[in-house]
């Protein structure tokens, strides 16, 4: 008897998300799930011609913040674009919930910051109205809200202080009442279905007025006992954001406390010195070959930021631009027009150790002399004679900080960038999709893996990068029965050809609420992506009325 499917995927290259050689054959799907792979004879509801083109899993992005844009965006831009078909979100520690009503406007302003946000986009994009309080609340919400790709969520150490101590959160360390008080949320979370807990140290997460974000204010001790409810409750993962006083043998020492996963961000090309990632790199090897689950997240595309000096997010970091981030939209331009402030900038760009260089700075807009775009700083500079912070602080003030320039901050080295990729103690992440919209858009980083560094530069197999980009993510964070083509797993699928799979240049559009901008990417190659069983996208076109019933589905952790 003739097998019946909802969808068959006909004549395509297999490529199992294992790592495994490809094979030609057919995917037939039912009820949402794989039904069978090989040579099938069976009919169908729907057909899709894959000859020439690769069937994969749907990609796993494990490093995402649309946490607030999945609120007026069900279809979580630009994602499913790029073909992934699963998102996690909530890193860094940073979120909406738990939030109190009387703290909305304070998360928000905080994610602006951080995350470089319109302020204006995430108060007309969630409305006055929450429809959540408790991170339980927010699940559910979630849930019924619906969304066209699947959706993991962390519970963020950042929402968490806040809900918890109130604007105290960014000032000081928490009393023993308020850590436990924290854990028991925690635990509530990962028993309604959060995959984990994340948190940041990293002295580049400032919030508002310049205030470093709440979990910078945190002790090891309190992130240590809030980590710990993943041991009692036998779920979820910690993701991590490093920083001075939580590095490796921090995270080893959780770890081994809590027994559960934990995966840290970012190990990029030149964060720790010419050489240093291979000291890092092999390190991880030889704890994970001892049982210590503690896995970096690598990207494979440069960190290039576009920013403009009103909200300077490369530079929050120093302690000089502590009065910068402080202060409102007027002070800030008195302080860049102050030689004494100048003076000292160049004196500490002159000093190196930042993670940025005029060299690798391009003038992206400048709306006082547009012949100056695209150009690199330096050049224009010597041309000029004039030093390089007097070049931009002056662009920027002709422009009322609406000049935009692009850093390139670290992962610039494609020597380095390669070695990190091809090794195996680490994980694909650092998307970021959803953050940073105005100033970063690396949500293309599945079609610019298979594009560059696959096709282009032969530095990965087809089969290594499709697994970076489904089962390895999948695996290390705990998403059951995706990542990988197998029967009776959920028909998450990609399909692509691999000769013109790619990405376009970054565009800006005014696309958010209350008419924000941000950057995109167009992908290019992507056949269809299918979602529990449901084309998503077919040649770059959305299938579904985004208003109406979408197949994506809430990821609820479960213990293991």
């Amino acid at each position: 008897m003739s097998e019946h499917y909802d969808l068959l995927i006909r004549g395509g290259t297999l490529v199992d998300g294992t790592g495994a050689d490809g094979i030609r054959g057919d995917l037939g799907i039912r009820d949402g799930r794989i039904a069978a792979m090989g040579d099938l004879n069976g009919t169908a509801d729907a057909t899709l011609d894959a000859d020439d083109q690769i069937v994969s899993p749907g990609f796993v992005d494990i490093h995402t913040h649309y946490d607030a844009q999945i609120f007026w965006d069900r279809g979580l831009s630009i994602s499913p674009w790029h073909g992934v078909t699963t998102v996690v979100m909530g890193n860094c520690g940073f979120g909406v919930a738990p939030t109190r009503p009387e703290h909305r406007d304070l998360i928000l302003r905080t994610l602006e910051n951080v995350e470089g946000m319109s302020l204006d986009a995430l108060h007309a994009g969630l409305g006055e109205e929450w429809p959540f309080e408790s991170f339980p609340e927010y699940l559910d919400a979630i849930e019924a809200h619906g969304s066209a790709i699947n959706v993991g969520v962390l519970i963020g150490h950042t929402p968490l202080r806040l809900f918890t101590m109130g604007e105290e959160a960014t000032e000081r360390e928490a009393t023993t009442e308020e850590i436990a008080s924290m854990r028991a949320i925690v635990a509530e979370a990962l028993e309604a279905g959060a995959i984990g807990f994340a948190t940041s140290k990293a002295p580049t997460h400032v919030g508002y007025a310049g205030r470093p974000v709440p979990s910078r204010a945190a002790s090891i001790a309190e992130i240590k006992t809030i980590a710990g409810a993943l041991r009692d409750t036998g779920r979820g993962v910690m993701q991590s954001t490093i920083g001075p006083s939580l590095l490796f043998n921090e995270l080893t020492e959780i770890q081994n406390e809590i027994g559960r996963p934990i995966s840290w961000t970012a190990l990029l090309g030149g964060a720790f010195g010419p050489e240093g990632h291979r000291d890092i790199l092999d390190m991880h090897q030889k704890l994970q070959q001892e049982g210590t689950a503690i896995y970096p997240q690598v990207t494979c595309r440069p960190l290039n930021f576009e920013f403009q000096w009103k909200a300077p997010f490369p530079f929050e970091s120093l302690s000089m631009f502590q009065k910068v981030s402080a202060a409102d939209f007027e002070e800030k331009k008195r302080i860049y027009a102050d030689p004494v402030f100048r003076s000292a900038l160049k004196k500490r760009m002159q000093r190196g150790g930042f993670f940025g260089e005029w060299s690798q700075t391009v003038i992206a807009s400048a709306p006082s002399e547009p012949a100056l775009e695209e150009r690199v700083v330096t050049e224009v500079a010597a041309e000029r004679s004039v030093d390089p912070v007097d070049l931009v602080l002056d662009l920027a003030l002709a422009s009322n900080l609406e000049a935009r320039f692009r850093m390139a901050i670290m992962n610039t080295d494609e020597n380095i960038v390669e070695e990190l990729l091809t090794h195996p103690a680490v994980v694909l992440g650092l998307s970021d999709a959803g953050a940073h919209a105005s100033q970063l858009c690396d949500g293309c980083f599945s079609t610019h893996l298979l594009s560059h560094w696959v096709r282009d530069k032969q530095a990965l197999s087809l089969e290594a990068a499709v697994r970076l980009l489904t089962s390895r993510s999948a695996e290390v964070f705990e998403i059951p029965e995706r990542g990988v083509l197998r029967e009776g797993y959920k028909a998450d699928v990609t399909v692509f050809d691999p000769a013109t799979v790619g990405c376009s240049p970054l565009r800006r559009v005014n696309d958010l609420p209350a008419g924000a901008d941000r950057l995109i990417s167009d992908a290019v190659g992507i056949r269809a992506v299918v979602v529990n069983g449901t084309i998503l996208r077919e040649d770059g076109v959305d299938q579904l009325d985004p208003e109406g019933e979408l197949p994506g589905q809430l990821v609820r952790g479960r213990a293991s």
